[in-house]
């Protein structure tokens, strides 16, 4: 009998614009600094226009699901939230799309309930309530388990963090479905490598989740944060696990593997005998279509 394949598309830091005027009382502290680097430079390296092409691609190409990691937004305003629902929505029904929060997303404090009022149809786990972390989704023969690496930070800080309560609850959810046999797929926006990015960018536990994956493991680990295609590996109980990072789905600038692109997965199988491959899809060098970039080695 043939194995069903089960394909889930990975995108992230869209950074949906254009960026709705804020409201003077929203201009305080840190979004100051990000509304003011967002006018300078961001909104010119963030194209609406690539991100619809990536958008239509990835669509052909039927996915079970999506996934898509965070940074949808740029200073974490309500009426950002607002645009990029509308965004999400033209992904799939909110069962077959997956979201977890970036930096830019949890911009400063007073970003947070918004954020979770707004993308709870997209972080609703099975038989829970949305906007809670971690959340798990069984979709066939896959467990989609999502983090919230997204906490409010300092100036000119865009580090991350899981926190204890988190990763306990996350331990908790991989060895549930490792007895049943699923294939675990965890989803968060920072790269989840203690060596992966500076302390001003990086997750600021991520010893404590490289603890976690040598305790439990998972069988595919996908980020963003970086803006470029990627691929390490953490070491796991039965072997290294590959942790693949996306680029910005919108970037229309640098080399190829932080231009405008997405990563699609081919699973088959279960935990106990299962089989990934993965293709790197976006913008063509020296071109403004979207095509085939190569497989990406896992």
């Amino acid at each position: 009998m043939a194995r069903v394949s089960f394909r889930i598309v990975h995108l992230s830091d869209p950074h949906i614009g254009p960026m709705p005027r804020p409201r003077g009382r929203e201009l305080i502290g840190k979004r100051v600094t990000g509304y003011l680097n967002w006018k300078s430079g961001r909104r010119h390296a963030h194209d609406m226009g690539a991100l619809a092409q990536i958008v239509a691609d990835l669509k052909a190409h039927h996915p079970n699901h999506v996934a898509m990691t965070g940074d949808i937004s740029n200073i974490g305003l309500p009426a950002e939230f607002q645009l990029a629902r509308s965004w999400l929505e033209t992904l799939g029904p909110a069962e077959d799309v997956s979201f977890v929060p970036g930096n830019h997303d949890a911009y400063v404090r007073g970003s947070m309930p918004d954020l979770a009022r707004a993308f709870a149809p997209w972080t609703t786990g099975d038989g829970a309530e949305g906007g809670q972390f971690p959340y798990l989704r069984v979709r066939g023969h896959v467990a989609l388990i999502g983090l919230s690496s997204g906490a409010p930070t300092p100036f000119f800080i865009a580090s991350g963090r899981l926190g204890r309560e988190q990763l306990a609850a996350a331990e908790t959810l991989l060895r549930q479905a490792a007895d049943a046999d699923l294939v675990r797929v965890i989803m968060l926006h920072h790269p989840p490598r203690s060596v992966a990015s500076s302390i001003a960018r990086g997750l600021t536990d991520a010893r404590d989740f490289e603890a976690l994956m040598r305790r439990v493991g998972a069988e595919l680990i996908l980020h963003g944060h970086n803006h470029k295609l990627s691929v390490t590996r953490l070491e796991g109980p039965a072997g290294p696990i590959p942790v693949v990072g996306a680029p910005s789905a919108s970037a229309i600038r640098g080399a190829p593997r932080h231009r405008a692109g997405y990563n699609l997965f081919e699973i088959s199988g279960s935990r106990s005998d299962y089989k990934i491959e993965a293709q790197a899809r976006g913008l063509l060098p020296g071109a403004a279509t979207i095509g085939d970039l190569g497989p990406i080695p896992l």
